[in-house]
């Protein structure tokens, strides 16, 4: 693997997930790959399960780390080509190329800007990034994906399937939010599951919030969240902005929240979310605290999700 950027950079889905959950059971094995190595995690946006699941993959590896966050520990950094830089100090163009002079695997997480969609949409700052980097580049959240959070995702539905041995139907629901939110999770969650054939895949939103065909073809969408969820195994909730009336906030109805009653017309189904999430806002207190709530094995699951991607870019070094 010479780089991570989306499912697209995976061979098989179905080896690199078992793969992962083996490292799981024996997440040391590997650390004479990372024996002298270095990770660098570049943070032009505010992180916490990425940021700290990283380096606990890196340590898992034997790796050392840095960690940069641009908005507090660089010099201003201009994004955009020919400009006079009169404002900002340092160019991606240079800021890039030299950090990763500075470590073996570079990875990056950058945010969509929501008011230009086809800027957004060609992921300008993150194909920058992936020109100017002299090493391989990891994907921790672009304008358009979040692929570690998916595999995270996957891997934590194929534990609780037996690794798919039996189908099972999964639900993307939009919930409510404050803030306008990028389309990345909800995304790239769908191009993820949409690669599991023992998936039966439903995506429930308000109208006009139907995500990029590109990302959703292959599900079935309704916007009739009940409907949705009779038989459901898996509900995963998550707001994005609008991407018909891109990064506006069309639908404040709060009874798209995921409640108890909702969750009793699916097939006791378990609810994931990938956090932080907005209590009784986006989800009652009552299910987020139930049994059937796995977001805090998501979350352990991010761990070994970028374990598994560095482990292979690594090998791949070698």
């Amino acid at each position: 693997m010479k780089k991570f950027f989306s499912v697209e950079d995976v061979v098989d889905i179905y080896d690199l997930i078992k793969e992962a959950l083996l490292l799981k059971k024996n997440p040391y094995s590997f650390q004479h790959i990372g024996k002298n190595k270095t990770i660098g995690l570049v943070f032009f946006n505010p992180s916490l399960r990425t940021r700290i699941s990283c380096q606990k993959a890196a340590f898992n590896l034997g790796c050392s780390t840095w960690v940069l966050d641009i908005h507090r520990d660089s010099w201003t950094i201009e994004m955009d080509d020919g400009n006079v830089m009169n404002l900002t100090q340092e160019h991606l163009k240079e800021a890039i190329s030299v950090m990763s002079l500075y470590c073996d695997i570079l990875a990056v997480r950058t945010f969509p800007n929501l008011s230009d969609k086809n800027y957004d949409d060609q992921e300008i700052i993150f194909n920058k990034i992936l020109n100017y980097s002299r090493v391989p580049v990891v994907n921790m959240e672009s304008a358009t994906l979040h692929p570690l959070q998916s595999l995270a995702d996957v891997m934590t539905i194929a534990e609780y399937t037996s690794f798919f041995r039996k189908k099972c139907k999964v639900v993307l629901s939009w919930v409510p939010h404050v803030k306008s939110l990028p389309h990345s999770v909800a995304n790239s969650f769908a191009q993820w599951i949409s690669k599991i054939k023992q998936i039966d895949f439903t995506i429930t939103c308000p109208e006009r919030y139907n995500l990029h065909k590109k990302f959703s073809n292959g599900a079935y969408i309704t916007h009739h969240q009940n409907e949705a969820f009779i038989n459901a195994n898996f509900i995963y909730a998550k707001n994005w902005s609008s991407y018909l009336d891109y990064g506006k906030i069309l639908c404040k109805n709060p009874n798209w929240m995921i409640t108890e009653n909702k969750m009793k017309l699916t097939n006791q189904a378990k609810f994931m979310h990938c956090l932080p999430v907005r209590r009784n806002l986006v989800v009652e207190d009552a299910v987020l605290d139930s049994k059937y709530s796995i977001v805090l094995q998501q979350a352990k699951n991010r761990i070994y999700a970028s374990q598994i991607i560095f482990l292979r870019i690594l090998q791949s070094l070698s």
